[in-house]
């Protein structure tokens, strides 16, 4: 048993298992449980590994921003690559691996409903590593577990009360140990601005949150291009604003036109309004707060593109 405290709060960690090894095989790894973890049960395939552990969590924390609809969310290498709502669960899936069929491949998957059997059967046409839902119809078991590589996990725990789960972030370093709280970041009414003079639609602001929810877990510097609750392209992990919008639009290629284009952090250049206009972007939703705001404000009139500062920035090292 392992005990951690922070701000007057005490956990106790039990060892429940050793894995065959952690990211690579060189490492060694342990899974540790405490009482306020969530709950669930490997139904089929192989036993879980670290990276199977490290994939569901983060699939299940971008899915459980859309706990209450059909919400599917692929996750490779601790990075979404595909998240979408859809009429039932199979559209909301077959739209999230649209956003990138090739990165899905040796994915993980989180659901926010049972899944089905055309759900399934799609999913046991390719590799998968995991797939995890608060349940199963037993066809969709039967075919899931016919693969015999993917591992078919429920969770127990009501995926509405999993990011009650997530309290602090731990990173320990040589430096020292760092502790934060869990970006639980909300739209506040009262920071959601519309800056330009071009007004956005309904149907725009909707897809604006949408955009905005997923791009809280991708990797920074990130923009995320979303139309009608399906990202149509993810671009993470560079250091710059300008590279990794121009990223996502090569990448989106024509689904750009009239899409949300969602940033995690400010606008820091008009080199990013140039490429949205390029790429037809309808509508930006960033924090704002940038040095050169009044000119890229300017800059997105002037071609037309709506605007919405958050006043929150989302970044994620």
């Amino acid at each position: 048993m392992t005990e951690f405290d922070y701000q007057d709060r005490t956990y106790e960690f039990k060892s429940v298992k050793s894995f065959d090894f952690g990211e690579n095989p060189h490492q060694n790894a342990n899974l540790y449980k405490h009482e306020k973890n969530a709950d669930y049960e490997l139904l089929a395939g192989p036993e879980l590994t670290y990276l199977n552990i490290l994939n569901m969590s983060e699939a299940l924390s971008i899915a459980s921003e859309f706990f209450d609809v059909n919400a599917a969310a692929i996750v490779k290498n601790a990075a979404p690559c595909g998240v979408a709502l859809g009429k039932n669960i199979y559209d909301a899936y077959t739209k999230a691996f649209d956003c990138d069929p090739i990165s899905a491949f040796y994915g993980t998957i989180a659901f926010t409903q049972k899944v089905d059997k055309e759900t399934a059967g799609h999913i046991s046409s390719m590799a998968v590593e995991a797939v995890i839902a608060p349940d199963f119809d037993d066809e969709a078991l039967k075919i899931l577990a016919d693969t015999k590589y993917t591992r078919v996990v429920k969770l127990s725990t009501p995926v509405s009360e999993y990011k009650k789960l997530l309290t602090e972030d731990i990173k320990i370093t040589p430096l020292g140990t760092l502790i934060q709280d869990m970006n639980k970041s909300e739209l506040e009414k009262d920071l959601f601005k519309v800056v330009t003079k071009t007004k956005p639609t309904a149907e725009q602001i909707e897809d604006a949150i949408f955009a905005w929810k997923v791009a809280k877990y991708a990797r920074s510097s990130s923009v995320v291009i979303a139309k009608d609750f399906k990202t149509v392209a993810i671009g993470q992990g560079h250091v710059n604003s300008v590279t990794v919008l121009e990223q996502a639009l090569n990448y989106a290629c024509d689904a750009s036109k009239n899409a949300i284009a969602a940033f995690d952090e400010p606008i820091p250049t008009a080199e990013c309004i140039y490429a949205a206009a390029q790429g037809r972007i309808g509508l930006i939703i960033q924090p704002g707060g940038a040095v050169k705001d009044n000119e890229i404000v300017a800059l997105a009139d002037k071609y037309n593109i709506v605007m919405i500062t958050t006043g929150i920035k989302n970044l994620r090292i």
